[in-house]
């Protein structure tokens, strides 16, 4: 989707609003013949072809929302599809759920046929590839079209309503947790920086430590490249001369990962290493032992999310405030962290 003219760079351009620009289009009466003149001389200059889709969707609504997530492998994305859905049904709407792959091409696709389809809104959580492009051009033209919320996964650079975790804050209550049990070796499993989930939760960690005045130790920071074998990289952590007492993991499946290699090595969770992972998901809740861990409220987090959408699709007229709403997260303490005495 490259770069093209829209009812709203037309209307920056000539000083109008986006609604006097598409009403100039449509030869209204209400608009003066000079003004429709003159938007309409500047939309032939610049090649302005109106936008089939926002044409239909003025005109009447699909009632059906898309959503684009990352992947369903993680229970925490299928309680926000939960969500999502019992808050859509519960205002008359649908929803189509497609699946980016963490690929940037698949998300440019899904949108595409999505759009196509004619549904009223987008819901989308950012896929890894598109963050490590930084590459928003897509939701940049989308925005055009159709009201667009992001969860979980966003980013500063694109300007819509949002709903995220509340990441710094769990990263700093799982590590302030392992601190006060004891630990002074504390590492953690995270993602590289560009994805924002994971540079939220590290930069909590970061902070606790700093406020507890407990050095950084960078063989202690580990972000996991998914192109590679995660247990191999995770291994590197554990067997390290001076390993870890503590480790908190930003998901998970990285958190079970990482307590498994330490047990094989040996070692008694938590007498000899404790672990906190992030999602109060099956695998937190059945590990061996059970792992203590962040609840992050996906199902709250559709229900905000949609509410967002819909409202901006039902608004007469549209707020130019883009609000975020902040989930905020639980520590759920099991048997992979020692007890506070």
């Amino acid at each position: 989707m490259g770069t093209k003219i829209t009812l709203k760079k037309i209307a920056k351009e000539l000083g109008l609003s986006t609604s006097t620009v598409s009403k100039a289009l449509s030869d209204s009466y209400e608009i003066s013949q000079d003004t429709r003149d003159k938007v309409k001389a500047f939309a032939k200059l610049y090649h302005y072809k109106p936008n089939s889709l926002a044409l239909r969707l003025r005109n009447q609504r699909s009632m059906v929302i898309g959503v684009i997530i990352p992947e369903i492998v993680h229970h925490f994305f299928s309680t926000v599809i939960s969500g999502i859905e019992y808050g859509a049904n519960e205002r008359g709407y649908n929803v189509m759920v497609c699946f980016s792959n963490d690929s940037y091409q698949k998300e440019v696709l899904n949108i595409e046929m999505l759009a196509g389809g004619s549904v009223d809104g987008f819901l989308v959580s950012i896929a890894n590839e598109t963050q490590e492009l930084s590459d928003f051009r897509h939701f940049e033209d989308l925005k055009e079209e159709v009201p667009l919320v992001l969860f979980d996964r966003v980013h500063p650079k694109i300007n819509c309503d949002k709903v995220i975790v509340d990441d710094f804050g769990g990263g700093f209550l799982a590590t302030q947790y392992l601190i006060k049990t004891g630990c002074r070796k504390i590492a953690i499993i995270t993602t590289p920086d560009h994805i924002s989930v994971g540079l939220g939760r590290k930069k909590g960690y970061l902070k606790a430590l700093e406020d507890y005045k407990i050095n950084v130790n960078d063989d202690y920071i580990i972000k996991i490249d998914q192109k590679k074998d995660i247990k191999e990289q995770i291994e590197k952590l554990i067997d390290l001369p001076i390993r870890p007492d503590g480790v908190f993991a930003v998901n998970e499946i990285y958190a079970a990962t990482a307590m498994k290699i330490a047990q094989d090595r040996g070692l008694k969770v938590p007498e000899e290493i404790s672990f906190i992972g992030f999602t109060d998901g099956y695998i937190s809740q059945f590990s061996n032992p059970s792992m203590s861990t962040l609840a992050q409220h996906g199902y709250e987090m559709g229900k905000k999310a949609i509410a967002l959408l819909i409202n901006r699709i039902e608004a007469k007229e549209q707020d130019p405030l883009f609000k975020t709403e902040i989930i905020n997260v639980d520590l759920k303490i099991r048997n992979s962290t020692k007890k506070l005495t």
